[in-house]
């Protein structure tokens, strides 16, 4: 071939790749009206509203809503204070917003639009230049940095650990802003950062942001704080002024024009608030109170309405949580035996009118449960750096809690757990089990927070007192409990771990070795497993469905194996009691409904 040829083919070659290069960058740039986690969004560019809400929904009225128990702060983004979460709900407003109807999607909201490639090794967000906030200034490019900065900094763990994967952040212009993920090998952190609630620079003190206060910030959502009654409650007012009432992801969406939350000192007070007439809408989760309690007045003549919706998402974790942290639960067999000392059935039958499901996985009830289902071939090669890490019988799908016989009394879950504490160097010392090395008696404290917790605690602690073991129940209030639980100063807690229809971040947040170090993170049981470390990776790094509910499997298989609680139960529905004024849509979203679609209807 001549050399003419030659350079003809090479300039070819070279103009080829460039065409080739060209049309990947500019395939990059395209701006997309949404982000899903796998897959594309379900709704269309330029879609009307949201599928599960009403658009022509009525705006006006009140509602009133209760939660228990108090609060000395207003930012629950931070590690300090026990805040509510109106801040972020309704004031603060974040470059996009979720979807409650897909596993894991947002749509455009302060930002119109993002850019990313399809290795989401970096993400643009294009704000809309009408964004403003409740003061009448811009929302700007400068606004999201600013935030971002300050939440890796001071924000609770997810956020620092989520948000220091990022390389750098340029702001590009007045509205436009990019973050650097190269590295991160994290495909959930473009849609972590557009859910990101902004607050404004102008307003907003870094130097004192660590600190709780009750001093309402300045926003650009739909609401604004119109009191703040430390211990009593709470008032958020609609702006006249809100600049994103019109866009179609806001419609029919937050259609009260007062929020007020009235603040309860335990269950109990609450509930009969209720029945009182004093809160509107009431999310049931006793099933006693459910099956018992609302044989009154209001129910009979109507002015009461009781709703059971299907929750069609993964239903989470329930369970008594061994803090690994302390010697005594250190051991794995020491944290299975005592798991063969809870009856659920007579638990179910004797307490909760047979209406919970026992919890055997951490994603119950979907197609993410490794529960029932042998480890397929890509579960098999995620899992053999870590040999011994699972047990065989989950690794085949074939574990389930221990099932006692329902008496209360089973001898022979009582026979096995000694079994196995005498394997773990525990044995029967009259009525009192001891350490056979040291003498050691077994005790430990179960640390709850409500009556409803007390009762179960105790009915546990009577159980495991039949094999020598005292576990003292203490109940303690609010503020004392949450402190103890930020710095894992407790033996055993029961805590609930909800689980999302697409699992990601918050995992490392929960098991993450990192976690377990960190004051504040939900990593109550101390788990700390480079196992765990790397399916938590996995999950995050997939790109196809199938590979995502292989880690997860495979996450759910390595939980399991570690014993790191008693597993308890859940619910199967939601359960409302409201006003009867109060109307729904009438498709519940996938990931349950919430009052923030609702409308009050004129009588």
């Amino acid at each position: 071939m001549s050399r003419q040829r030659c350079g003809i083919l090479r300039n070819l070659v070279v103009a080829v790749l460039a065409c080739i290069m060209v049309g990947a960058a500019v395939a990059a740039e395209v701006p997309h009206h949404g982000i899903a986690m796998h897959g594309a969004p379900a709704l269309p560019e330029g879609f009307s509203h949201l599928p599960y809400v009403n658009p022509d929904a009525p705006r006006g009225g009140r509602i009133t809503l209760a939660l228990q128990g108090s609060y000395d702060s207003l930012n629950p983004l931070i590690v300090l204070g026990v805040a509510p979460d109106v801040v972020p709900r309704y004031v603060l407003q974040s470059l996009m917003m979720r979807s409650a109807d897909e596993p894991f999607t947002v749509y455009g909201l302060v930002a119109r639009s993002a850019e990313m490639p399809d290795d989401r090794s970096f993400v643009t967000f294009n704000l809309d230049p009408k964004a403003q906030f409740s003061d009448g200034r811009r929302l700007t490019a400068e606004d999201v940095r600013f935030t971002f900065e300050l939440l890796k900094k001071h924000g609770k763990p997810f956020y620092r650990s989520s948000f220091g994967q990022v390389r750098s952040v340029d702001v590009e212009g007045p509205y436009r802003i990019r973050f650097d993920l190269s590295g991160s090998n994290d495909r959930e952190l473009p849609l972590n950062i557009a859910m990101m609630p902004i607050f404004a620079a102008h307003a907003t003190d870094p130097e004192t942001f660590a600190n709780t206060t009750l001093k309402p910030p300045i926003g650009s959502g739909p609401f604004e704080i119109a009191e703040v009654k430390p211990g009593e409650r709470v008032v958020l007012k609609r702006r006249s002024d809100y600049w994103g009432k019109d866009l179609p992801i806001m419609r029919g969406l937050y259609n009260f024009d007062e929020i007020r939350y009235d603040f309860y000192r335990d269950a109990n007070t609450m509930f009969e608030a209720f029945k009182a007439g004093l809160y509107d809408f009431r999310l049931e989760g006793d099933p006693d109170r459910w099956s018992t309690g609302y044989d009154f007045p209001a129910v009979k003549d109507g002015r009461i309405v009781l709703e059971t919706l299907p929750i069609r998402s993964p239903k989470g974790m329930n369970g008594f949580v061994f803090n690994t942290r302390r010697p005594l639960f250190a051991d794995p067999r020491v944290r299975e035996a005592l798991g063969h000392l809870f009856d659920f059935e007579w638990v179910n039958r004797n307490l909760y009118y047979g209406l919970l499901t026992r919890s055997d996985s951490y994603f119950a009830g979907s197609d993410l449960s490794s529960t029932g289902h042998p480890a397929n071939e890509q579960e098999l090669a995620l899992l053999a750096p870590f040999p011994r890490a699972v047990r065989q019988d989950i690794l085949e799908g074939h574990w389930k809690p221990p099932e006692p016989d329902g008496s209360g009394r089973d001898r022979e879950e009582a026979r096995r757990a000694l079994q196995i504490l005498e394997e773990a160097g525990w044995n029967l010392d009259g009525n009192t089990l001891r350490r056979k090395d040291t003498g050691e008696a077994f005790s430990f404290e179960l640390l709850v927070n409500s009556r409803q917790q007390e009762r179960l605690a105790l009915n546990f602690s009577q159980s495991l007192s039949r094999i020598g073991i005292v576990a003292r129940v203490r109940l303690v209030d609010d503020v004392q409990y949450w402190r103890r639980l930020s710095t894992f100063d407790f033996d055993m807690v029961q805590w609930v771990w909800p689980a999302s229809a697409s699992p990601g971040n918050e995992q490392r947040n929960r098991w993450s070795t990192a976690a377990a170090q960190r004051g504040g993170s939900l990593n109550y049981s101390g788990a700390a497993s480079s196992a765990i470390d790397r399916m938590i990776d996995a999950l995050l790094e997939a790109t196809t469905r199938d590979d995502f509910v292989s880690a997860v499997r495979s996450l759910d298989r390595l939980l399991l194996s570690g014993f790191y609680i008693v597993p308890l139960f859940y619910l199967n529905d939601q359960w409302l009691a409201h006003r009867s004024d109060l109307r729904r849509p009438d498709k519940p979203p996938l990931l349950g409904t919430t009052i923030d679609s609702w409308w009050r209807q004129a009588r």
